[in-house]
């Protein structure tokens, strides 16, 4: 496992830790994508967005090049939350215009019956050899993250077909079937554990899963189709990998932060809908927070994104246990100068907040 990899740059894993840092650590989700430059022709190389997928080298490549543009503190693995209902056998494709899309979605109890749990050393071995490929090319330079979608967000669009949807038929599923839902989440979680310890095994230091539609839920429907599968994946992965961090993120999960605490996750990621000072005040010292800028600042002046990223900073407050981060992935649109100016206010403003002693 990568527990104990020494790392000339381990900001982010202490910080996840609460442990003292000299200043806060900073990435961004979906820093490897489509707002830079490099990374459209790298995937125009590939042919199309799975065949980048595919290819751990192109992975390596991709994930290396926002680290070489801007001073982030961590990478994370290139790939897609997809990858597993596609190893399922569900005929995944990406349509220009209208994102992915299943052939054969899930929508009866005999589909559910005869999906395979993926075997991540076999149908999704090019992951695998991404996260080993990006691990030898970063070297002891920065720690490298893993992810997954959580079961929910995965059984949404297995259910659903598609993204972009009003949650309709997984919805029908939950309230008029729960039992076959939960049958579903269960496999998911079963996946979606095996995925993430491989990840680990293969030299991710710490993993993170993406819980994009977690919010759509009524409170006591969160609790049970979505918080409880993520909660058995950390409880696995707490038992095989117990010194590497995880990470939840429920995109507008904000009312939900103590139940999510109490998985024994080590940190959670917060939109920008929740407030960062009252949610520290919320979980206490039971995990660290990562976030939470809202992307549509970076379309903002340089002066104006400055004074967004003091904000965020002022909201958490002083002393350790804050990873900066936007509230959700980069937006297609941003100018990457824009995301250098706030990497750069967060390295200049956030050592403030670190005075040690």
């Amino acid at each position: 496992m990568s527990a104990g990899r020494q790392l000339d740059n381990d900001r982010f894993l202490r910080a996840l830790k609460r442990e003292p840092v000299d200043r806060t650590p900073v990435w961004m989700m979906r820093q490897a994508g489509r707002y830079l430059p490099e990374y459209r022709a790298t995937r125009a190389q590939a042919g199309d967005f799975m065949s980048l997928c595919r290819n751990p080298q192109a992975c390596c490549e991709v994930t290396m090049q926002p680290l070489d543009r801007y001073g982030l503190d961590a990478a994370i693995l290139f790939s897609d939350i997809l990858t597993i209902p596609d190893a399922m056998g569900l005929g995944l494709r990406f349509v220009q215009g209208e994102g992915p899309i299943f052939d054969h979605p899930v929508r009866d109890e005999r589909a559910i019956e005869k999906l395979p749990i993926p075997d991540p050393g076999a149908e999704l071995r090019y992951v695998i050899d991404a996260v080993t490929t990006i691990r030898a090319a970063l070297g002891s330079r920065l720690p490298l993250i893993g992810f997954a979608g959580s079961p929910w967000t995965l059984a949404t669009y297995m259910i659903e077909g598609a993204g972009g949807s009003d949650y309709a038929r997984i919805k029908q599923m939950a309230y008029d079937a729960p039992e076959m839902l939960d049958a579903l989440l269960a496999k998911l979680s079963a996946s979606v554990s095996l995925y993430l310890e491989a990840q680990i095994a293969a030299g991710a230091d710490a993993v993170m899963v993406f819980d994009t539609w977690g919010g759509v839920l009524a409170p006591a429907d969160y609790l049970r189709f979505s918080l409880e599968p993520m909660a058995k994946i950390v409880a696995h992965l707490k038992r095989v990998a117990p010194t590497v961090p995880v990470i939840l993120f429920t995109k507008n999960g904000g009312q939900h932060l103590e139940a999510m605490a109490e998985t024994g996750c080590d940190a959670l990621g917060l939109d920008w809908t929740t407030d960062l000072g009252k949610a520290r005040t919320r979980v206490g010292h039971r995990v660290a927070l990562q976030g939470n800028l809202d992307p549509a600042w970076l379309f903002a002046s340089p002066e104006k994104i400055e004074a967004a990223v003091r904000r965020v900073l002022d909201s958490y407050g002083q002393g350790s246990g804050h990873v900066f981060n936007l509230g959700h992935g980069i937006l297609q649109q941003t100018p990457p100068e824009h995301a250098g100016v706030m990497i750069e206010a967060v390295r200049a403003f956030s050592p403030a907040y670190h005075q040690l002693g």
